[in-house]
């Protein structure tokens, strides 16, 4: 009984089961809007491209020249500082006791040089002088004695050998004369040309010593190159900062005018027009679109980046990099900032050549 009626019947329900979920699964279902609206190109042909809102001045990462610890930062994010303004300052104490050594170094230079070129002293001089006067006492001394014992020789009162040692002590006398009247001279001709050059030598030496001790103090106030705003500061007092180009420290800017930087793909290149216009949206409001004014064009084409902000960013392409303006005084905006820029690629050609010897009618644009 039960095979004959039921189970047919278990078999007929799950069939009928089977096609009525087959018919339901496949059922259209109602459209949904998409919660945020695709952005839309307002031109009839363009390029699309990512955006980066930037600084005038491209975002200016700050480094270090030097490396130590930091002892101040004297500033804050969105302060505006002027060009040559300090924005932090490294420990100095080492080379401030540097540059006071070399201070002292190069006042001796210069005292020592102050010496040679007002040579000679006046009692130096006179000191001179007093040995002349000696020497040429001690001259007349030797030949007085000398005349004398001549005299005595001729009358066979003396030896011959006191003679010759009467002779010599003349001479020697002489000489010591001679000697001094020498160093006299020497004294009041001053110094040697050659030792005021080299006197001058060891002052523009020190000087120059000291100017680089100066500006190694100097390298530990770090100052902002430029006027413009403080986007981002990643520096405490007490850190140590190196001079190695992978550490941003401060990020600096000119917002006065604000740039965005559009990727365009290699592909599109062929398309684009210098100063095209161009209008920006911003990410999730395709509703609002605002003006952009072309500014120029980075003639290198680089590897594209995907925007994730990581060091191991992948490249998978390559773009040409467009620079605009953006008209701030509607719309607010920040540094970093993603866009959706659509920039007019310009009517249709007409028509293409068919062959090298047909000419080509030129498009609307090369016509303009």
């Amino acid at each position: 009984m039960i095979r004959k009626y039921v189970l047919p019947l278990v078999a007929l329900g799950l069939l009928v089961f089977a096609i009525a979920f087959v018919v339901r699964s496949r059922s259209s279902r109602p459209a949904v809007a998409p919660p945020v609206d695709p952005p839309r190109s307002p031109f009839a042909r363009c390029v699309a491209g990512a955006g980066i809102v930037e600084a005038r001045t491209e975002n200016i990462s700050i480094g270090s020249p030097a490396s130590g610890i930091v002892v101040e930062v004297l500033v804050r994010v969105s302060e505006q500082v002027p060009a040559g303004a300090p924005l932090f300052r490294i420990d100095d104490r080492a080379t401030q006791a540097e540059l006071k050594v070399r201070e002292a170094a190069l006042a001796v230079a210069r005292a020592e040089l102050t010496r040679v070129e007002n040579l000679p002293r006046k009692e130096e001089v006179a000191v001179r002088e007093t040995q002349v006067q000696q020497a040429e006492s001690s001259v007349a001394a030797a030949e007085d004695k000398f005349r004398r014992l001549a005299a005595l020789l001729k009358q066979d009162a003396i030896t011959e050998e006191e003679f010759v040692a009467a002779e010599q002590e003349q001479n020697l006398a002489r000489a010591k004369l001679a000697q001094a009247r020498a160093e006299l001279d020497l004294l009041e001709a001053g110094a040697w040309e050659y030792e005021k050059e080299q006197a001058r030598a060891a002052v523009t030496r020190a000087a120059a010593e000291r100017d680089e001790a100066q500006t190694e103090v100097e390298l530990r106030t770090v100052r902002a190159p430029v006027d413009g705003e403080v986007l981002q500061v990643n520096v405490r007092p007490g850190e140590y900062v190196a001079t190695f180009a992978a550490q941003t420290l401060i990020v600096l800017g000119n917002t006065g005018q604000l740039h965005v930087r559009v990727d365009i793909d290699e592909n599109d290149i062929p398309r684009l027009r210098r100063g095209a216009a161009a209008v920006g949206m911003f990410k999730g409001r395709s509703d609002q679109s605002f003006p952009l004014s072309f500014v120029r064009v980075h003639p290198f084409v680089i590897p594209k980046k995907s925007l994730t902000g990581e060091s191991t960013e992948r490249v998978d392409t390559r773009v040409l990099q467009v620079i605009y303006a953006i008209d701030t005084k509607h719309q607010t905006f920040y540094a970093g900032q993603q866009l959706d820029v659509f920039i007019d690629a310009g009517p249709v050609r007409s028509r293409m050549p068919t062959s090298d010897s047909e000419p080509r009618e030129p498009a609307e644009e090369e016509k303009q």
